[in-house]
């Protein structure tokens, strides 16, 4: 008797995958079997990105606030014959510092990458995903959205924003077979982390019923399973992948 059918291989596009979450991510999805592709912008790829296991993933400089940059990633996919059926929104930008030291361009810098930026990704991606009835977008938030982090008030601006965001693309598409979602990471263990004081790692554990720092994997498998066929009726929502710390 055969066994089941394997799951489709989709077409995929993980923005912000250079290091942390969104490496993860990429190669998450590619070991599932799907077709990946990976954008960067400042950062390269980290060292081992590229590797044996990433054979399958294919590596894009994307500036996912210029709407011409995301587009040509998403062009060059559907003239290659594979448009994108999943696209995962983590391209992310930090400047932390208290309001009253922050300045416009900071502000606006933040969310144009964070917010703006997962827009572009979602409106160059959707028509074609609408017309296969099908499709996946993962904007990557985090719990600073819900919790409202001293220090953070652009990070957690655009962070909040995802969430009105993806609620209302999931009523618009919908229809047409395709879902919207935000996964909300709390302390994940990635090089972001690594550089804060030992005392302030601290204070983070210890807000977190876990009491440990989340791995880049972890929230890579929330995304996975959104991505996927069994995750169809999951739309709009928020996934937290933060070890209790909204509790």
């Amino acid at each position: 008797m055969a066994g089941p059918a394997a799951p489709p291989s989709r077409s995929v596009l993980v923005a912000g995958a250079a290091r942390g979450i969104g490496l993860a991510t990429a190669r998450r999805l590619a070991a599932d079997g799907h077709r990946v592709t990976a954008t960067w912008h400042v950062s390269e790829p980290a060292d081992d990105a590229g590797g044996a296991e990433d054979r399958s993933i294919t590596w894009r400089r994307c500036d996912v606030t210029d709407p011409a940059s995301v587009q040509a990633v998403v062009d060059e996919a559907r003239a290659d014959g594979h448009p994108f059926d999943v696209v995962v929104a983590n391209a992310a930008l930090v400047r932390d510092r208290m309001v009253s030291r922050m300045t416009e361009a900071d502000f606006r810098a933040v969310i144009d990458v964070n917010l703006r930026g997962s827009f572009h990704l979602a409106r160059a991606a959707l028509s074609d995903m609408a017309r296969a009835r099908w499709g996946r977008v993962v904007f990557v938030g985090s719990v600073g959205g819900s919790y409202g982090l001293g220090g953070q008030a652009s990070y957690s601006a655009s962070k909040a924003g995802l969430l009105g965001l993806a609620r209302s693309l999931a009523r618009e598409v919908g229809p047409r077979g395709v879902t919207v979602n935000v996964v909300a990471p709390g302390p994940i263990d990635t090089e972001l982390i690594a550089g804060m004081s030992t005392s302030l790692r601290e204070r983070w554990k210890g807000l977190t019923p876990a009491e440990r720092m989340g791995r880049p994997a972890e929230v890579a498998g929330a995304i996975a399973f959104l991505a996927s066929e069994p995750a169809g009726a999951i739309t709009g929502a928020v996934i937290p992948v933060d070890g209790g710390f909204l509790a």
